[in-house]
């Protein structure tokens, strides 16, 4: 390779590090997996070594543009392998310390891209879920989306509507204020404590949804709970089970912020063991998700 030669695959390199940050975002919001999001940007990377800047007139289009469609090709191959398991996944989280999300998670988590919005995703079309976060999420024009779905640009904004309206009817955007949305969190965690059952209810919205997701482990099993009075029994029974799996002094419980809401980590010996978030929309608990793998879990780019 000659000097210029060097020179010019250098400057390719820096030029795609500038998208990094975004074509992480794009492939998180696509998969609600960090790691296939690493794997689709990688992938974008390797192909634009294969390709060479030449001709390509917005290097960031292009390569948001090729993100999509390997994330794209992505979903559909995993399809069948999720279906059985849709219920109770909880994608995975971006955990940052109390006070909030860090500058390296920011662009990460622009838009509120919080686990109850990435659950929704998770059930909709592969096309849908291209077209609604390219549009929506990234301004992409559909002119620019078709191609990628293999549809019409007004085939492609149908698909983008049909996303938006499950979005909008899931509820899944928290209450502006992350003060106030901790302080009902708090008021749900003593009442668990108390084993208060009406006070649980209180901060529950009626139509809540608890989503734990342990994985392969046994003592903490996957589940899907709906509605405030179920979900405050199973909350007595986290209590109690908790109460058995962490005798007390051996567990170390911390207020985290996790995609952008409030949430607890419990930590034992050094390990982290349950990842809690809270969604909360006009003062009351809307979705818990539960995450419990120890594998994910030990994955996990966790603050100090």
């Amino acid at each position: 390779m000659t000097t210029r030669d060097s020179d010019d695959a250098n400057l390719l390199a820096a030029r795609f590090e500038e998208q990094r940050s975004h074509l992480r975002a794009v492939g998180y919001r696509m998969l609600g997996s960090l790691s296939e999001a690493d794997d689709a940007v990688q992938e974008a990377w390797l192909r634009l070594n294969r390709t060479g800047p030449d001709g390509i007139d917005n290097l960031g289009g292009w390569l948001t543009t090729v993100t999509a469609r390997v994330c794209l090709d992505m979903l559909r191959s995993r399809g069948a392998r999720r279906e059985d398991s849709l219920d109770t996944h909880v994608p995975d989280p971006v955990v940052s310390g109390a006070e909030g999300a860090d500058p390296e998670h920011e662009v990460l988590l622009a838009d509120s891209v919080g686990l109850a919005l990435l659950v929704v995703l998770d059930t909709l079309a592969p096309a849908e879920r291209l077209s609604f976060v390219l549009h929506d999420m990234f301004a992409v024009p559909f002119d620019d989306i078709a191609p990628i779905v293999g549809r019409t640009p007004t085939a492609a904004r149908q698909l983008a509507s049909r996303a938006r309206r499950r979005v909008q009817g899931a509820g899944t955007a928290p209450d502006p204020d992350l003060g106030r949305q901790r302080q009902v969190v708090d008021a749900f965690l003593a009442a668990s404590r108390e084993g208060d059952f009406d006070a649980l209810v209180a901060v529950l919205d009626p139509e809540v949804v608890l989503r734990a997701d342990a994985g392969a482990a046994p003592s903490v099993p996957s589940r899907l709970v709906r509605g405030a009075a179920d979900v405050a029994r199973q909350a007595m029974l986290f209590r109690t089970a908790g109460a058995g799996r962490f005798p007390a002094g051996g567990a170390d419980r911390r207020d985290v912020v996790v995609n952008g809401v409030p949430g607890t980590l419990t930590v034992v010996g050094g390990s982290p063991q349950v990842l809690m978030a809270f969604t909360v929309h006009d003062a009351r608990i809307t979705h818990i998700h539960i995450l419990a793998d120890p594998t994910r879990l030990a994955g996990l780019e966790l603050p100090g």
